[in-house]
């Protein structure tokens, strides 16, 4: 767990993804060295897991998929997280993944849903593995769905959790439930809304009572400003403003960088006053809401 002033959430480091240019840099150019020790930098910031995503070179070498999970595996003692939709992938993944090199720490798959579930055919055939389960998208009639209401979100996450539970005897401490938190700046339907509630109602179900909640937040401050109406980094208020309203509810995982301070924000600070304005608009009232961040 990171503690900070106030905060106590674990953090997947989310360093090792192409999405970030000097990591994926470190792909083109195979530079196992360069993996190890952006490894060993997150590991040192306090990650509790790292999360390894190679990008579609997984699925075109997986020998370097596996050579990547190896090496990494050689400089940190932290479990690790697969990030990759694929059944194939991930098998790779598990299969070069060392417990024992982890303290025994149990793997995690990033990310199970309803109509993705044929990765869980590999808890029976390669053993046990933490989980990341997606609360975004449910299937019905045979379709999948984005989930739009705080409802539709708890059902899917009870649902899956049941699930997981019931046909392949996993502990609720070994899922996580993936929360999506969206951009505000576009969010006229009340999106963040729902999250947070739905973050409550899961947080409140009693069957699901130890289940782990965490996000990614990076998108929730996407194309915003950088600098709040008080002067603050907004992106990075943002996410603590989303935390701040989260964490007591039982969201207590980030998928996030390391080194970057979480914290809560003061009941009177800006930009979790604003925040709380957001989220009674809709329509262009949120759009209006949102202009309030950076413009006083």
């Amino acid at each position: 767990m990171t503690e900070g002033k106030g905060f106590d959430i674990r953090i997947i480091g989310e360093r090792i993804n192409p999405g970030f240019k000097s990591t994926k840099r470190l792909f083109d150019e195979s530079d196992l060295p360069g993996i190890q020790a952006l490894a060993v930098k997150q590991a040192e910031a306090g990650a509790a897991f790292l999360n390894v995503n190679i990008g579609a070179r997984a699925l075109t070498d997986t020998g370097f998929m596996a050579e990547v999970i190896r090496a990494i595996q050689e400089v940190v003692t932290i479990p690790l997280s697969f990030d990759f939709p694929s059944k194939a992938v991930q098998e790779v993944c598990l299969n070069a993944y060392d417990r024992s090199k982890a303290g025994g720490a149990l793997p995690i798959v990033n990310s199970i849903t309803e109509h993705r579930w044929d990765l869980m055919e590999l808890y029976g055939d390669l053993g046990p593995f933490k989980v990341i389960l997606m609360a975004s998208e449910r299937v019905e009639d045979g379709v999948a769905k984005g989930n739009k209401t705080a409802e539709e979100i708890h059902a899917t996450a009870r649902r899956g959790a049941l699930r997981l539970m019931r046909d392949h005897g996993m502990s609720l401490d070994d899922i996580f439930i993936d929360m999506s938190v969206s951009a505000i700046i576009a969010d006229t339907t009340g999106l963040n809304r729902a999250t947070l509630d739905a973050v409550k109602a899961i947080g409140a179900d009693p069957e699901l009572k130890g289940i782990h909640m965490m996000g990614g937040l990076s998108n929730i401050g996407q194309q915003m400003p950088p600098k709040a109406v008080d002067g603050s980094d907004l992106k990075h208020a943002l996410e603590c403003a989303f935390l701040t309203l989260a964490v007591p509810h039982g969201f207590d995982t980030v998928l996030g960088t390391p080194w970057r301070e979480y914290h809560p924000l003061p009941e009177d600070g800006y930009v979790l006053t604003a925040y709380r304005n957001f989220l009674e608009q809709s329509g262009s009232n949120a759009l209006r809401a949102v202009r309030k961040f950076y413009k006083a």
